[in-house]
């Protein structure tokens, strides 16, 4: 099997067994109904190590864009492999949500609410506000990456990844809750292609801030890790602080300026609705 078959079949088992347990907990008339925002971060850092475990022997199980670019910055991965480890993630993020739709095929009609289908899907903010859920996914996957590198996984260790997933979770998981591009956008692409009854928009004005913020994260991540634990400063350090703190000006200028940093409608989001 190849490296790209190897980051599909392992990204595709993440989000069918990540996805899973957040359809479980969103659709009605499912034995998970309200499973609780624990039972989500246990379930989501156990299918970051099950994707590890299977091809972690063939592609090393990236199995998410912001590793895989932190790993290039950091010098032990090479940029030409690059582009297709990112197509294989995001392959098998999308088809992993085609599973987890046809698996809870008779929950979508039962689920009303159109917000909760695609929070099934996709991450939603807590609280929209432009700033800050990019602060929290660049922290959030900052912590992720930097914890990687320190116990010295480089996304090979499928305990200690998941584990690490759990407790990132658990702590920075409750406000907006991504960590991972392919995660957010695979799904959000099959539910604006999916059939889902009563399904409403799928919230593209926002799908930036899960890819974006994931990306600098992850790249702050590597070059902190290098500069302050190896104490090897080269230019990607200066490159990519630059661009994290460019990127967070321009979401405060756009987020005064927007009226869409509201919440999705009235009232707070249910915890479980914003699972990584």
């Amino acid at each position: 099997m190849t490296p790209f078959w190897g980051e599909v079949i392992g990204t595709m088992i993440l989000i069918v067994l990540g996805l899973g347990i957040s359809a479980g907990s969103l659709l009605k008339r499912t034995y998970a109904y309200n499973a609780g925002w624990i039972t989500t971060a246990i379930a989501w850092g156990l299918a970051v190590t099950m994707g590890v475990l299977a091809v972690g022997n063939i592609s090393e199980a990236h199995l998410n864009p912001a590793l895989t670019i932190a790993f290039a910055i950091n010098g032990t991965f090479p940029w030409s492999d690059v582009p297709i480890y990112l197509a294989g993630q995001m392959l098998g993020a999308f088809l992993g949500a085609i599973l987890v739709f046809l698996h809870y095929l008779p929950h979508w009609k039962e689920t009303e609410d159109p917000i909760t289908k695609l929070a099934v899907f996709s991450t939603i903010p807590a609280i929209r506000h432009t700033f800050s859920n990019l602060l929290n996914e660049i922290l959030a996957t900052f912590m992720f990456v930097l914890g990687l590198f320190i116990i010295g996984s480089q996304g090979v260790d499928p305990i200690r990844e998941g584990l690490l997933v759990i407790v990132i979770v658990i702590s920075l998981g409750g406000t907006t809750g991504a960590l991972n591009p392919a995660r957010d956008l695979g799904p959000r692409i099959a539910h604006f292609l999916l059939p889902i009854p009563g399904k409403g928009d799928s919230d593209w004005g926002y799908a930036w801030i899960p890819i974006i913020g994931p990306l600098l994260g992850g790249a702050l991540g590597s070059v902190i890790y290098k500069g302050v634990f190896l104490g090897h400063i080269s230019s990607w350090f200066w490159i990519v602080l630059g661009a994290n703190i460019f990127v967070l000006l321009l979401a405060y200028v756009i987020g005064k300026k927007s009226s869409r940093d509201i919440d999705l409608r009235k009232g707070d989001i249910e915890p479980s609705k914003s699972a990584s």
